[in-house]
């Protein structure tokens, strides 16, 4: 299902690349790591899309990212550990800590088609 078993192996394909992904166009919070791991500090982002690896968020281009943070997917209070793997102007990749659950994934993608 998640996994694109049509991508050859050997290729130098990004780990954000290999996964699928899916569309879920749904508001997020980015929450910051701060002093003694509290986490007061957050802003709020749109994820664009998920996948078993990571997401695709849209940020203010002015707003600063840290480096690693938790996200927090409107509607479901679970937090998930994430890495920047790049920033283009709005657009933030990020990777997640470790591989989120595939029935977490199921989750978050029918809790979308749910809302709409």
């Amino acid at each position: 299902m998640p996994l694109n078993m049509d991508r050859d192996p050997r290729q130098n394909i990004p780990r954000d690349q290999v996964f699928e992904k899916f569309t879920i166009d749904r508001p997020g919070k980015i929450i910051f790591v701060g002093h003694h791991l509290s986490t007061k500090t957050h802003l709020r982002c749109l994820i664009r899309t998920i996948s078993l690896y990571g997401a695709d968020l849209e940020v203010s281009p002015h707003v600063p990212v840290p480096s690693n943070f938790f996200l927090e997917i409107l509607g479901i209070h679970d937090e998930i550990g994430c890495t920047v793997i790049r920033r283009e102007e709005e657009k933030v990749t990020v990777g997640f800590n470790m591989l989120i659950d595939p029935e977490f994934l199921h989750h978050v993608i029918r809790l979308g088609f749910e809302t709409n």
